[in-house]
């Protein structure tokens, strides 16, 4: 099976794995947002307190570096309003990393944009609906569509998307925007642009927001939907499994996340605080945490249905899903369709 946005081969992931090293690490710059997104895994911030300093984020990153990383993933909070953003970029191009910053598009201006080009920064934009109704729900945020649509506008002005610029739209499966998913697929990918479809993590916000949830069954259905269009119009292959359309999360082998306040984390899912690195370095952290060795060695630990599905040997699931509703990292995915427990195989 070809996974066409598949970053790291296996053959380098399982170096890495043997090796205790990354390939790459989420970070966390700010938790400032100025969305309130209903399906967001941060609970509304305004302020923050205790947030890294621009050193402590600098260090950390060069920990990562020392362990392998050659990828940052920049989250948010909003990436763009950070005030200091062009230097922690022009931080990490120093550095030779690739950089991928997801953005609800608000800082994007024509002149930042044309800096993010010249600066090859992946970028991930998210968008939910075209429906301006409906992306405003979603994000919480009246304007919010129009926004985006701004921020897509220059970033096609400075380039975006090329051989050079990568450019995605990030889109979170949910009831309202469900219908139209497989036109929007149809869209993003005729503009040469990467489509980011994910099921939600049900944590958060969007344990608050039930309107949110789709069936496991209707998740399948659209990822069957979504696997025919890219056979059949753009020629590519994939099998259909959540929790990543046309991907597989195995982000635990070779990432981390750190947070805004320091906290090690295995993802913005599976929120167990490893340490923090204002304690201890991310290698002794990473190195001694019985929850990344357990998520290294799924073959091993995984539980139910997970560990004994037809995908078992390349895939696990969401661990984000399974930790937010049962408790237990290591659990079976709630929210797959293969999960009998949801009538699925």
């Amino acid at each position: 099976m070809q996974l066409y946005n598949l970053e790291f081969t296996e053959d380098e992931i399982q170096k890495a794995v043997a090796a205790n090293r990354l390939l790459s690490m989420e970070i966390e710059f700010s938790r400032i947002c100025n969305f309130r997104c209903s399906y967001c895994y941060v609970p509304e911030k305004k302020e923050c307190r205790g947030e890294l300093s621009r050193d402590e984020i600098k260090d950390v990153i060069l920990q990562a570096k020392a362990l392998g990383a050659g990828k940052i993933i920049i989250l948010g909070g909003e990436p763009t309003i950070y005030p200091h953003i062009e230097e922690m970029i022009r931080f990490l191009v120093e550095q030779e990393f690739e950089i991928e910053m997801f953005s609800n598009g608000t800082g994007i201006s024509a002149d930042f944009a044309e800096f993010l080009a010249g600066n090859h920064v992946r970028v991930v934009l998210k968008l939910n609906s075209m429906d301006p109704e409906v992306q405003d729900r979603v994000a919480g945020r009246k304007g919010a569509y129009d926004i985006i649509q701004k921020a897509l506008a220059a970033l096609q002005g400075a380039g975006y998307p090329s051989d050079e610029l990568f450019l995605a739209l990030s889109t979170v499966i949910c009831q309202p925007n469900l219908n139209e998913l497989p036109d929007m697929w149809t869209w993003i990918r005729e503009q040469g642009i990467e489509p980011y479809f994910e099921v939600i993590t049900p944590q958060a916000n969007a344990l608050d927001n039930i309107w949110l949830s789709v069936d496991s069954n209707k998740l399948k259905e659209l990822f069957t939907a979504l696997a025919r269009i890219d056979r059949e119009k753009f020629g590519r292959e994939w099998d259909p499994q959540p929790p990543l359309v046309g991907n597989r999360c195995m982000r635990h082998q070779v990432s981390c996340l750190v947070t805004a306040t320091g906290e090690v984390t295995p993802c913005v899912g599976v929120t167990i605080a490893l340490d923090n690195i204002r304690n201890n370095s991310l290698a002794h952290i990473l190195k001694n945490s019985e929850v990344v060795n357990n998520l290294k060695n799924f073959r091993q630990t995984i539980k139910g249905e997970c560990r004994e599905c037809e995908k078992a040997e390349e895939c696990y699931g969401c661990r984000g899903a399974a930790y937010q509703l049962t408790g237990d990292y290591l659990a079976s995915d709630p929210t797959c369709w293969r999960n009998t427990k949801n009538g699925g195989k």
